[in-house]
């Protein structure tokens, strides 16, 4: 029988593999930091590219505040929601858990919604991604992080159909919160946007 004594003397190099559960929180979080710098990128190429108009109209004529100020507070509530979800979790509280899930579904698909409703009266317009390349810019970084949020919906209704299927499993678990930590990576990546995108618009 292996004790607690014996394991601390074999070195660590040759001790056998991690838990799965710490490999798994290991490589998620690597995915999220590699994620974060192809946003670093993007923001970087809008920050070079934010008064190339060729002649066009910039983001001040073309942002609404008001509605990106709405497509705000849905995500950043959306984030509160996520965060009760995953306390209930924890609790191993289905009922609240749903509930809270439910909630970040429908505020992030608002979200969304806002964000495509934007993006098709620009093209209406005549002012899509071919128009200038601060619109390349645009449509490039805002519309990865709707992609991320899209990904973010789906993966969400995995998780509940995987919650009532399996129940609350150790992996399941994990899951659960590496979803969080996506979702509220979302967020701050969101308030960069607003910031850099909408607020910095000239």
């Amino acid at each position: 029988m292996t004790t607690a004594a014996t394991v601390d003397a074999v070195p660590v190099s040759e001790r056998g593999p991690a838990p799965r559960r710490v490999i798994v929180g290991y490589g998620f979080w690597l995915f999220l930091l590699s994620d974060i710098i192809v946003f670093s990128a993007f923001f970087a190429a809008y920050a070079v590219l934010a008064g190339r108009t060729a002649g066009g109209p910039g983001g001040v004529q073309l942002f609404d505040r008001g509605r990106v100020l709405a497509e705000t507070g849905c995500l950043l509530f959306s984030s509160f929601a996520c965060a009760m979800m995953s306390v209930a979790a924890e609790l191993r509280q289905r009922g609240w858990m749903v509930l809270g899930a439910a909630l970040t579904f429908a505020l992030g698909a608002a979200f969304l919604g806002l964000e495509l409703a934007e993006f098709a009266g620009m093209l209406a317009r005549g002012d899509g991604p071919g128009r200038s390349a601060f619109l390349s810019a645009f449509f490039a970084l805002v519309g990865l992080h709707g992609l991320h949020v899209a990904t973010g919906l789906a993966w969400l209704l995995v998780m509940l159909a995987q919650v009532f299927t399996l129940g609350w499993r150790p992996r399941v678990a994990g899951r659960l919160a590496c979803f969080a930590l996506f979702w509220h990576a979302l967020d701050i990546v969101w308030i960069g946007v607003f910031t850099i995108v909408y607020l910095g618009a000239h």
